[in-house]
């Protein structure tokens, strides 16, 4: 499998990307209530929703659950330190990566 680590910082942040040929805009927000996280929202390059709210949490493909949507890869979270650490507060993008993975 080929990966690519879409770059990140610990911050919100709105960008466009291009996975597997297809551009995206890729949304990231830190949720501060009790047990939510870092939450990943996928949009068209016109902003219009395709998935919302998927949190950024270890060891799954983000994006099996939405095969349905014709998604040609699979999106990962990888702590580097710990594998299975939840991306915090001040280490996504730093010590935590979110990857894009194809066959």
């Amino acid at each position: 499998m080929a990966n690519f680590e879409i770059p990140l910082t610990p911050d919100p942040q709105t960008f466009t990307v291009s996975l597997s040929g297809v551009d995206y805009r890729l949304t990231v927000q830190w949720r501060n209530a009790d047990g939510a996280g870092w939450i990943l929202d996928i949009a068209d390059t016109s902003a219009n929703p395709i998935i919302q709210g998927i949190p950024l949490v270890t060891g799954v493909n983000l994006l099996e659950q939405y095969a349905y949507l014709g998604f040609t890869g699979a999106l990962w979270v990888q702590t580097t330190a710990d594998p299975d650490a939840v991306p915090t507060f001040d280490n996504l993008g730093v010590g935590s990566h979110l990857y894009w993975y194809t066959a």
